[in-house]
């Protein structure tokens, strides 16, 4: 596969639809920036319904025309250069469509064959996703989770060194999951970049490198996931268990530390180590039930900044 230097730039892209039925125009992007570099890995695009996931990824794909802004894919401006590197991305957005009468291999053999592919590309593809077993079945025989892995299939057939997938794990179930989650890290490992935009933040927490998530049609945060993450806390906070809390609380506040109860426990800011907590609680005859580094995951992260008034919901 080959190294670029950005697989996905985009800067102040804005796309405005027109009003339906009296209603007033609606702003799916305000001024969106994207950055993904390429070279291989996996790029989570998060934001609650409504954000402009969809339109974006509709616009990298050229199937939506942006009112302004600069997008580049593969290093080619869209849309007036895409036809230079489609070859070369791979996109699943929104549920694939297939012929339902049509086998599984029939339906991505047709596809291979609009793009002057050789037969071994259906049999790589349908192999990677888990579906070799099930290709002579008719699609309408499938489950939902069958459809989008032969959807992935089918963005995989050319092979490509930007693959763009909108809710790949739709309809799977924790198997599935699991097997999509290794699908795409095996992929990035081969030097594929992948851009994911999913609502299963655990999941993306497991399966990302890097994140940027989005809300009202604007990018509030992005970077390495562990970076996120560690912009949606307190580093150094403790978790401790302890009874009684409010005596604890008491104690641990007049150390000259910042104690906030939640639920059970009791979070500590400010203390020098977990040693200096254990050593205060003990000299007052407090002992812990439990004592750990409080951290935070990508949901509490993805809802402390994109939760508030004026979030959009309902729009792509």
């Amino acid at each position: 596969m080959s190294d670029v230097a950005a697989a996905v730039s985009v800067t102040g892209l804005r796309k405005t639809y027109s009003s339906r039925r009296g209603r007033a125009p609606h702003t799916a992007l305000a001024g969106l920036d994207l950055q993904v570099h390429g070279g291989g890995h996996v790029h989570g695009f998060l934001g609650p319904n409504g954000s402009g996931k969809t339109t974006t990824l509709r616009v990298l794909s050229g199937l939506v025309r942006a009112d302004s802004g600069s997008v580049a894919v593969l290093g080619a401006a869209v849309p007036s250069q895409l036809p230079s590197v489609v070859a070369r991305v791979g996109s699943l957005v929104e549920e694939p469509t297939f012929f339902r009468p049509f086998t599984g291999r029939l339906n991505l053999e047709l596809l291979a064959g609009t793009a002057a592919l050789p037969p071994r590309a259906v049999d790589v593809a349908l192999d990677r996703v888990g579906l070799a077993d099930r290709a002579q079945d008719k699609v309408g025989g499938y489950s939902l989770g069958m459809r989008q892995r032969l959807g992935i299939a089918a963005a995989l057939l050319k092979q490509p060194d930007l693959l763009v997938l909108d809710e790949p794990s739709n309809g799977l179930d924790p198997a599935g999951i699991r097997e999509i989650r290794d699908l795409l890290r095996t992929l990035a490992r081969d030097g594929v970049t992948v851009v994911l935009s999913s609502h299963l933040l655990a999941e993306v927490q497991q399966v990302c490198d890097e994140v940027t998530i989005i809300s009202r049609g604007r990018t509030v945060t992005a970077g390495p996931v562990g970076q996120v993450l560690a912009g949606g806390g307190d580093e150094g906070r403790l978790r401790v268990v302890v009874e009684p809390a409010q005596q604890a609380a008491d104690v641990l506040a007049a150390a000259g530390w910042t104690v906030t109860p939640d639920a059970a426990a009791l979070l500590v800011s400010g203390a020098p180590d977990a040693a200096a907590v254990t050593r205060v609680l003990a000299e007052q005859g407090l002992y812990l039930s439990e004592l750990r580094a409080d951290t935070v995951d990508l949901e509490e992260v993805f809802l402390a900044l994109t939760e508030g008034p004026g979030t959009e919901q309902g729009a792509a």
